[in-house]
């Protein structure tokens, strides 16, 4: 069985959704919530499905042992960023190469890199009168939103559509293709 970290910085819907997936799946499960902030709700989502959790502080990243060495603790197999707005430590990318996946609300190369996050994201999708946005489930590497794509999913941007309309529709999509997308993942790296 691939044991799962998620790394969540915000209110922690795409974790639930996740969390919920793999809650009786023989092929993998939730063994750890990590985040950088101690008020996020994807905490309280994994202390209500029993899921452990820690919280790291930027001294931690600074040298990303603190993460690493708790990843190692729960023995993690495999990473998943559901919001998360830190850059990952080199270390733990190193030791989870080709093993860490992320999720971004726009059809990536457009619209990502360091800042584009949440709403940032659908006011620039708007705001350059794209007719489409989606969602990216894409490899992490040492750079923001630069790793090989896994997957995309698309979504119509309607005339009238304000960042929060677009944010829901993106969320809806996300909600729905994260857990399988990352399910998929996991068994062809089982298969490698």
């Amino acid at each position: 069985m691939i044991k799962i970290a998620i790394l969540a910085s915000g209110a922690g819907s795409n974790a639930l959704r996740i969390m919920e997936h793999f809650a009786e799946s023989p092929l993998a499960r939730v063994v750890l919530l990590g985040s950088d902030n101690p008020s996020a709700g994807a905490l309280d989502h994994a202390r209500r499905m029993g899921v452990p959790t820690v919280v790291w502080t930027r001294a931690d990243f600074a040298g990303g042992s603190a993460p690493l060495a708790d990843l190692r603790a729960t023995g993690a197999d495999y990473l998943v960023l559901a919001g998360f707005l830190r850059l990952v430590p080199l270390n733990v990318i190193e030791a989870y190469r080709d093993r860490i996946v992320n999720i971004h609300p726009a059809l990536l190369p457009a619209y990502g890199g360091k800042g584009m996050y949440g709403n940032r994201v659908h006011e620039a999708v708007i705001a350059a009168g794209e007719s489409e946005s989606g969602i990216t489930i894409h490899r992490v590497n040492e750079r923001y939103d630069d790793g090989a794509v896994i997957a995309q999913f698309r979504c119509p941007v309607l005339p009238d559509d304000t960042p929060a309309t677009l944010a829901t529709r993106i969320h809806t999509l996300e909600h729905r293709r994260f857990p399988e997308t990352i399910e998929k993942d996991i068994k062809n790296l089982k298969k490698i």
